[in-house]
């Protein structure tokens, strides 16, 4: 006979899981109860008790967790035969509510920001598309930009995660003082456990809802830190979207009062803008390009050579899979959507280039 009080549990949890998952299409109740409202103080406290361990813990969470639904997986499949055929339904009972509960902690812990409305209205930032011409003024900025930054460079900082934390919480505080979206308490940024499987993956920095942690890919250039560490600080912040979380980045590490910063978020943004001039504008993309300094082109040259040496195919198969994640969690247009910050750029800067 079938544990009455197990079954009881599924259908609480099943009610539970439809409950939160039908929240998610009222973006304006998200934002007022759960974004605005209890989120940042569940993640504040994720974040005071996470920082208390010198390392990742969410790395080993996740393993831990791997490994238990692999052990009752194996030790169903081993005495599926010697099972009471109630005990052949228990079995599979515990493991979907496990995954339930899984699923449930996740929503309330971060997962329920990416139903939230997008922060562009929050911060004021229009949507006007722009023109091929428009587009290349643009990167015509960008590209004086990342020249003059890098000009102005004594030398780049070779950062410690520690360092990192610090200087990105600073820029973060100085922000804040223009919208409370980036309010950050709590600080925690971590280095990644393994560097090495990480950046075989082709990833510069996760993040980790179930611990509230930021974590930081430590092998990376160290000109492309200091915008990594803004970005993924502003997944704690419940950005969830990476467009969102690339803007956010972007006006933290552009207004730090640390060059390397802002040599960081203008040289990432120059990226993007590129790449679409690039797609639209062949020759304007080979003209702006030219432009380079040597600095800055060396720059391309370093992280181009590093992605090279961990990544071989590895990189083009992991695309795929983020790609299709993003897909799965309503970003419809997957890797495609990182291209909405040069729409946000071009509304940014507008008003500066058309005079």
């Amino acid at each position: 006979m079938i544990n009455r009080s197990l079954l009881l549990k599924t259908f609480i949890l099943i009610g539970f899981s439809i409950t939160i998952f039908l929240f998610g299409f009222f973006p304006n109740l998200i934002l007022k109860y759960y974004s605005s409202g209890i989120y940042p103080y569940i993640s504040s406290i994720l974040r005071f008790i996470s920082s208390i361990f010198p390392f990742t813990i969410g790395d080993i969470v996740y393993a831990l967790l791997i490994g238990f639904v692999l052990y009752k997986i194996f030790r169903f499949y081993k005495k599926r035969k010697s099972l009471k055929k109630a005990h052949r339904i228990t079995v599979p009972l515990e493991v979907l509510n496990f995954f339930l509960i899984l699923y449930i902690v996740f929503k309330i812990a971060w997962g329920l920001n990416y139903s939230r409305p997008s922060i562009i209205e929050e911060l004021g930032i229009g949507d006007e598309k722009y023109t091929v011409k428009e587009l290349v003024m643009l990167g015509n900025y960008f590209v004086l930009k990342a020249n003059d930054l890098k000009l102005q460079q004594k030398k780049i900082s070779n950062y410690s995660i520690k360092q990192l934390e610090n200087s990105s919480a600073i820029a973060y505080q100085i922000m804040e003082k223009k919208n409370s979206l980036f309010r950050y308490s709590n600080p925690c940024l971590k280095a990644v456990l393994n560097p090495w499987i990480v950046s075989k993956a082709g990833i510069e920095g996760y993040y980790t809802p179930l611990t509230g942690e930021a974590n930081m890919n430590t092998n990376l250039p160290d000109f492309v830190k200091p915008y990594v560490s803004c970005h993924e600080i502003a997944h704690q912040l419940g950005i969830a979207y990476e467009d969102e979380a690339n803007l956010l980045g972007y006006l933290t590490a552009s207004n730090s009062p640390d060059l390397n910063y802002q040599y960081s978020a203008n040289y990432e943004m120059l990226r993007y803008i590129l790449f679409e001039i690039r797609i639209k504008s062949p020759e304007d993309y080979k003209i702006l390009y030219d432009k380079l300094s040597t600095g800055v082109l060396a720059d391309f040259k370093t992280e181009k050579e590093f992605w090279r040496k961990y990544n071989g195919e590895m990189f083009g198969y992991m695309d795929t899979a983020f790609d299709s994640f993003l897909k799965l969690n309503n970003q419809k247009k997957g890797i495609n959507s990182y291209q909405d910050i040069v729409i946000w750029l071009w509304n940014i800067h507008k008003n500066k280039l058309k005079v």
